[in-house]
């Protein structure tokens, strides 16, 4: 029988004004095409600050939302920075580091999402969730294959590309505490310019910060 990977949610805190993020970023493609972790998904997620945009250069995909995520994982804020599974700090260029990071969480239990199109836009069941506090359902739209040519700041000059930049995020649902099951449909937010998408969704214990499960879906 066929066994299905493990979906293991990876963040980066970036920006298109920082010269340290370009590797990094560079480094969330790789795992993204790549998949280097036996029995683990990686579900990469660029999530892009808006700190760095009063620098120079204003990062076109910045997000004061993904500012204040960043900061609620605390105490450390800076870029290029990989939480794995809500809770792993890893400097976002070192690669093999989110590995063995993603490789330690996939030991630790987790559930699983189910996605699929519906008539409001995505619905969701989520099943087997360990034993959690109260949490939170999270979807996210993401984007891969953009490009940008900067012009001011650190990376002036340089083309950068980036993959599964979060276009759209959004709470889908709240779960309770101990409850190992949850299911609703959420709306899928969406743009016509916005054109390489696909969706991320995912459970995250409000206190702890941890991810309890994550999915996909390809649009």
């Amino acid at each position: 029988m066929l066994i299905a990977a493990l979906p293991i949610l990876i963040e980066l805190f970036t920006s298109e004004g920082c010269s340290s993020c370009p590797p990094a970023d560079a480094a969330l493609a790789r795992l993204h095409e790549k998949q280097p972790v036996p029995g683990v998904e990686l579900l990469v997620l660029s999530e892009h600050v808006d700190y760095w945009d009063r620098l120079g250069w204003r990062d076109p995909f910045s997000d004061v939302l993904f500012t204040d995520r960043q900061e609620h994982y605390g105490p450390r804020l800076y870029t290029p920075q990989a939480v794995i599974d809500g809770r792993i700090d890893v400097l976002g260029s070192d690669e093999a580091g989110i590995v063995r990071a993603a490789g330690a969480a996939a030991h630790d239990p987790h559930g699983a999402i189910a996605l699929k199109r519906s008539t409001r836009g995505v619905r969701l069941e989520v099943r087997g969730l360990p034993a959690h506090a109260a949490a939170q359902v999270f979807l996210a739209v993401v984007e891969d294959g953009l490009v940008s040519r900067v012009v001011r700041g650190e990376n002036e000059g340089r083309t950068l590309q980036h993959t599964a930049v979060v276009r759209a995020l959004d709470a889908a649902g709240n779960v309770a505490a101990g409850a190992a099951q949850w299911s609703g449909e959420a709306e899928l937010r969406t743009r016509p310019e916005w054109k390489k998408v696909r969706v991320v969704a995912f459970v995250q214990e409000r206190q702890s910060r941890r991810i309890l499960a994550a999915g996909g879906l390809s649009l």
